[in-house]
């Protein structure tokens, strides 16, 4: 039986939330990714990961939209990015909607750097005002993790990202477009350098640290790592999103 509020008929939404309390949000953003993958690449892998990820917690799967907040990439066809203040906004009331249903436990399953400080406030604002608890689960580092040892990078249409399509619909990969993208000097330093945990600048345009906007690389996924994408990914999270939940349930 599926667990997305878009399938389901209002009773067995009632039923699954009052059974669960918990609902799984995917949020990506729809942005160019090269010439050989799909614009909506980050929305795609969030949305596989949350489905499965509900699943596995018996939670309500709501997909919120495809758009996210990427104004780095600007200017680039298919690129739309949405406002701080608009996304932050639409995820907040999209929230509390779900609150006036009796969700309690929120999980929002994040696939784009761009994002996470929209995260952090609408979330932690969500958390304190309606007394619920809230995780967000960035699902690109946890690949970025797991695949670390098997060769595999979290960049700008590499070979993570290819992973992720490959999974949902191969169709949408153009191997046909695969290539060695060129970089700017000193592109691999700024790119550590706005991931660092400690001291970073910021990134206001891609092209900074792609020339073409994107760089990885694609041919490192397969199709039997494809098939296996969202079981890896799942269990990974089911068992971090399960532990952050009994930590707060010990306070």
């Amino acid at each position: 039986m599926s667990h997305s509020i878009y399938e389901l008929a209002a009773p067995d939404v009632a039923s699954l939330i009052e059974r669960s309390r918990m609902a799984v949000l995917p949020v990506g953003s729809v942005e160019q990714h090269g010439p050989h993958l799909p614009n909506g690449t980050d929305t795609i892998a969030a949305e596989i990961i949350a489905r499965g990820l509900a699943e596995s917690l018996d939670a309500l799967h709501v997909p919120i939209g495809q758009y996210g907040v990427t104004p780095i990439h600007a200017g680039h066809p298919g690129t739309i990015s949405l406002r701080r203040e608009v996304f932050e906004a639409y995820l907040h009331n999209i929230l509390e909607e779900l609150v006036t249903m009796g969700v309690s436990r929120f999980v929002l399953v994040n696939w784009h750097e761009g994002n996470n400080a929209s995260l952090d406030a609408v979330a932690t604002e969500v958390q304190d005002r309606h007394d619920v608890l809230v995780v967000t689960a960035h699902a690109c580092y946890v690949a970025q993790r797991i695949y670390a040892d098997k060769g595999g990078e979290l960049t700008h249409g590499g070979g993570i990202e290819t992973l992720a399509v490959l999974a949902h619909d191969a169709d949408l990969v153009h191997t046909d477009r695969f290539s060695d993208p060129s970089r700017p000097p000193g592109a691999a330093e700024l790119d550590a350098m706005r991931r660092s945990r400690e001291v970073y600048g910021y990134i206001t345009d891609v092209t900074e640290i792609a020339d073409d906007g994107w760089y990885g690389d694609p041919a490192w996924a397969t199709d039997d790592e494809a098939a296996r994408f969202v079981d890896t990914m799942t269990d990974a999270l089911t068992k971090s999103v399960q532990a952050v939940f009994d930590a707060r349930r010990k306070k």
